[in-house]
């Protein structure tokens, strides 16, 4: 039993997706019959670019869809920082030299031309991998950043691309302790029906402990607590409530993965899988006891909320009010929303139709054997985030428990690449199947 005192409010348990146009209007978008979230156009591009396979190799644009003629005498005449004596294979066309990634050749476009985009005699090769041999204890947050998938490393000051820095923290930025520890875990699968999404690794994130049953450190209970009763300092504009809700304003057992990177050239974005759960779910639904996963990235990209690039139709960050809280038993789960008061959501139509699988090993399933607690989770999303090629910019992964210490929540991370789209846009959706 939970003994605490309950907020009164109202939550939109609808919640799915958020598409912010760029006058900050938000609007619903369900063309492949699912809901996504997107953010406004942003520094991707204009859709009209050429990525990869698709330049002349004499000539370049000019302004108002001219040519000017390419003049391979010229040091970097492409202007994309690299010269043939640096190992531009192409300096005629921006998107090709040693800093860009490969870019598939779309099978489907019988015109389009094979390009070894990143100059190191190959053409649409494999990307590589770098999370084997990762262990759940490993406490370096360069290799939790390899777990989702970041394997190349970019040199301060230089001009290639990957990741610059890597330290766990707390969500607001500051350095972690070593009670926080047991708050991440590198995990290659998460019970016996949730396999990790690219490689062999994948990165657990929690409010309480990130293990799993059988594992050291592992939680007793729904509410395993690292770091006890004391509140930690939320970044700026958080915790966000939600509308109508009575919304929690401390926050509790947070932990923060923070990233940062440098853009290929070439690239419009970046995105990445997550996947959450909590004990929260699903009578806490409309509660101020909200617990929160974020996204934050610095400079914030247009579309962004308080610089969060993960949210949903109503501008909020993940929480059990997510309308893709898809995971759950119908018949133990059978007390939605039951300690909001006033103006409470109804029971999702479907409800839970994914059923409990992906709970089963987990500890969400049972309250890690204490039998005390029900709980939830989301299906896989992929969030895609505008950035221009060569930026450097800060990305930090964090949760927290808000309200009070208990009824722990976790994220799984996984599947991070980088986007060569024109026209990239921030968006959070189930990824293509």
């Amino acid at each position: 039993m939970r003994f605490r005192m309950l907020g009164v409010g109202l939550l939109g348990a609808g919640i799915i997706v958020a598409a912010c146009s760029g006058d900050g209007a938000s609007q619903l978008s369900d063309d492949d019959g699912s809901t996504s979230s997107t953010g406004g156009a942003g520094q991707g591009g204009d859709g009209e670019g050429n990525i990869g396979g698709d330049f002349n190799p004499t000539n370049v644009g000019g302004a108002g869809g001219g040519v000017v003629p390419c003049d391979n005498t010229v040091d970097d005449f492409d202007q994309d920082g690299f010269t043939v004596a640096d190992g531009d294979c192409n300096d005629c066309d921006g998107n090709v030299n040693p800093s860009a990634i490969e870019v598939p050749t779309d099978p489907e476009d019988p015109g389009a031309e094979m390009v070894d985009e990143n100059c190191n005699g190959e053409i649409d090769e494999a990307i590589p991998l770098c999370d084997t041999g990762l262990s759940l204890s490993d406490t370096d947050a360069v290799s939790a950043a390899k777990a989702m998938d970041i394997c190349d490393q970019a040199t301060v000051g230089g001009n290639d691309y990957g990741l610059l820095e890597a330290y766990w923290g707390h969500a607001d930025g500051s350095q972690a302790n070593a009670a926080q520890l047991p708050q991440f875990g590198i995990q290659n699968g998460f019970g016996p029906n949730v396999s990790v999404q690219q490689g062999e690794a994948m990165l657990l994130l929690s409010s309480g402990f990130a293990r799993l049953p059988g594992q050291p450190d592992v939680a007793t209970d729904h509410s395993g607590s690292a770091q006890g009763f004391a509140p930690q300092m939320p970044p700026q504009g958080f915790p966000q409530n939600v509308p109508g809700c009575d919304g929690g304003q401390e926050i509790y057992d947070d932990i923060a993965l923070n990233l940062r990177l440098r853009a290929p050239t070439n690239a419009t974005g970046f995105k990445y899988r997550f996947k959450f759960y909590s004990f929260e779910f699903a009578e806490y639904v409309c509660t101020n006891f909200n617990d929160q996963y974020i996204a934050l990235v610095s400079p914030p990209p247009m579309g962004s909320i308080n610089g969060n690039v993960t949210f949903d139709s109503n501008n909020n960050p993940v929480s059990v009010n997510l309308a893709f809280f898809d995971v759950c038993d119908p018949v133990a789960n059978n007390d939605f929303a039951s300690n909001c008061f006033m103006g409470c959501p109804p029971q999702p139509n479907p409800y839970c139709p994914l059923g409990p699988a992906e709970l089963m090993g987990t500890g969400f399933e049972d309250a890690f054997g204490s039998m005390f607690e029900d709980a939830g989770a989301t299906s896989w999303l992929e969030t895609t985030v505008p950035m221009a090629g060569g930026e450097e910019f800060d990305l930090r992964l964090a949760i927290w428990d808000t309200g009070d210490n208990a009824y722990d929540s976790s994220v799984l991370l996984d599947g991070f690449a980088w986007v060569a789209t024109p026209g990239t846009t921030i968006v959070t959706q189930p990824p293509p199947k």
